[in-house]
């Protein structure tokens, strides 16, 4: 995977670039829909392809090696060709969701043995048989098995769970050396820097990473529960360690405010779950502010959901319509809430790459972290 950074902002550290696959060009800064069992859930690929023109998606490790499981995953040749996506994939390790699993799993020196929250049945994951998992689903971006430790760890606690990391990230490292992808396209392996919110192990731990001159790289353990500013210190910390000349992905981030404040602090790749749950929920996400689609005062507003809005759901449906959609239980009501919300995420960030190319980025962000958190 190649990296060209083609632009940076003359007031920050925001950057614009572009990164190639094989299953095409990734223009960053990018938002990163979420398809934890293969789907962005409530959006149909044409849509996620045609309408929202999202660059790359993410499947989930766990979810996907529980069902349709690794066997039906590799007779399909890998996921694109089972849900059909046919641009770059992202999956993450699954050691988020199986650390998730706190009264059901058990870490150790070989990995993580947890049990599946469908069945009870009991699982290992290891840093190189994750690897083995993510060359069998065929993403074109794997990353490395890492503990996520709660943002209130105390310093014992981080520091314990630092050198684990390092230690599985050394062995899934070599399964990635010496293992080939299955099914004739390049894929990438990225470590992912932890370290909770101690500076030291932070800078410790993208260190030891940058040195392993991966595709690219990850910030992991942020918006676990930290203060939105120690987690924009931590950002800082850790981007004057990493490289330059590979994109950075800060997983599992967030709001609008945090997209551009993440940004602005040279981050490139950022994935998160809030457009389309809090879309099923009614929360719609706008350049002018938040909306909450249950509110009263949307029940007899007739104008389109964003008259100038980068989807066509936000041209074709009503205020009123949709409110009415969700209080009456309609599933329609989600779908809706879900695109417009995403298109609204690759916009912001399309956005972003054209302020930063045009060297204002800075004041323009200013400005709408203002407007975007506003409640409408």
């Amino acid at each position: 995977m190649k990296f060209q950074l083609q632009a940076t902002d003359p007031a920050g550290k925001a950057r614009a670039g572009v990164f190639h696959t094989d299953h095409g060009d990734v223009p960053t800064p990018i938002f990163m829909p979420v398809g934890t069992l293969g789907s962005v859930k409530g959006v149909h690929i044409h849509e996620l392809r045609d309408d929202i023109d999202a660059k790359i998606i993410l499947g989930n490790t766990y979810h996907l090696y529980l069902r349709p499981g690794i066997d039906i995953l590799r007779k399909a040749g890998g996921l694109h060709r089972f849900n059909g996506w046919d641009r770059p994939i992202l999956t993450d390790s699954g050691g988020f969701q199986v650390f998730s699993l706190s009264s059901n799993r058990k870490l150790t020196e070989e990995g993580a043995h947890f049990r599946s929250h469908i069945d009870g049945s009991r699982h290992l994951f290891t840093p190189e048989g994750v690897v083995d998992i993510e060359r069998a689903i065929g993403a074109d971006i794997m990353m490395a098995l890492d503990e996520c430790p709660p943002g209130t760890s105390d310093y014992t606690y981080a520091r314990r769970s630092l050198d684990l990391t390092h230690r599985w990230l050394d062995r899934g490292w070599r399964r990635y050396k010496e293992t080939e992808p299955l099914y004739g396209y390049y894929q990438s392996y990225f470590p992912i820097v932890q370290g909770c919110t101690y500076p030291d192990l932070r800078r410790e731990s993208a260190m030891r990473i940058a040195e392993l001159g991966a595709d690219g790289n990850a910030i992991g353990g942020l918006a676990v529960g930290e203060p939105a500013e120690v987690m924009y210190d931590m950002i800082e910390v850790v981007n004057e360690i990493l490289p330059t000349d590979r994109p950075r992905y800060l997983m599992g981030v967030g709001t609008p405010a945090n997209i551009l404040e993440a940004i602005d602090r040279g981050v490139d790749m950022m994935d998160c779950v809030m457009p389309t749950r809090n879309g099923r929920n009614g929360m719609l996400f706008t350049p002018d502010g938040i909306m909450n689609m249950r509110n009263k005062k949307w029940a007899d507003d007739f104008s389109p959901i964003q008259p100038d809005g980068p989807s066509i759901v936000d041209r074709v449906y009503t205020r009123a319509y949709l409110r009415h959609l969700f209080i009456a239980g309609e599933l329609l009501a989600m779908q809706i809430a879900s695109i417009h919300n995403l298109a609204f995420y690759l916009w912001l960030v399309r956005e972003a790459r054209r302020h930063i190319i045009e060297g204002d980025f800075h004041s323009w962000k200013t400005m709408m972290v203002e407007r975007v958190t506003r409640r409408l």
